[in-house]
């Protein structure tokens, strides 16, 4: 019998569908770019809530042309990519409420708190939802269909990116608890949106406390 290197990683993916990975993968890769966000509000606050507000309108505005059938380059192939079988035929809400998320952390908190708010959006939910594609396989009832893989990859990453921004482990075990049950909870894209804005308040009232 011939040994293939690629033959775990086959039995690990078995049952899985192929293209909807690597939609998963495309996704999440336009996911984690919000991450640049507090980098950007570091050097220049204001610039950075105009960036947010312009790219979430073209974003809107762009789509509304592909639902209207015009081809629209770049953004319709890369449209494509990332779509899953759901969003045929819709409007596509997740890069909105993902800079939607990030525009309200922003506005909402100080830098300490909306940097912690928007890593967990960015590596949180993102990894979870790879964690969760992936690996997945324990969904019990009360998470609603996702995976106690994926609610334990959103729990790690921030709480790695929270203590790296905040040297705190209260503070960073709090922000990661708090982004583990939002994301859970079984609200869709709109997750983007509650994410950060729970994350936030309750980092910042930790830093009140702590």
């Amino acid at each position: 019998m011939i040994y293939s290197p690629f033959s775990n990683l086959t039995a690990l993916f078995a049952g899985k569908d192929i293209g909807e990975l690597k939609t998963e993968i495309v996704r999440k890769a336009i996911h984690f770019l919000i991450a640049f966000t507090p980098s950007m509000a570091a050097v220049n606050r204001p610039l950075t809530v105009l960036f947010l507000m312009a790219g979430t309108l073209g974003y809107t505005y762009m789509e509304y042309l592909r639902l209207t059938g015009m081809n629209i380059p770049v953004f319709s192939s890369l449209n494509r990519l990332a779509s899953r079988p759901r969003d045929a035929g819709r409007f596509v809400m997740g890069p909105v409420t993902l800079g939607l998320g990030a525009l309200i952390a922003l506005l909402m908190y100080p830098s300490p708190a909306a940097s912690i708010a928007i890593y967990a959006l960015a590596f949180g939910d993102g990894f979870a939802s790879l964690a969760g594609k992936f690996f997945g396989k324990r969904r019990p009832a009360f998470l609603y269909g996702k995976s106690v893989e994926g609610s334990l990859a959103c729990f790690t990453a921030a709480l790695i990116s929270a203590y790296a921004v905040s040297g705190n482990m209260r503070i960073a075990l709090t922000a990661a608890f708090t982004a583990m049950v939002v994301e859970a909870l079984p609200i869709g894209d709109y997750d983007n949106l509650l994410l950060p804005v729970t994350v936030g308040m309750a980092v910042q009232i930790a830093f009140l406390v702590w």
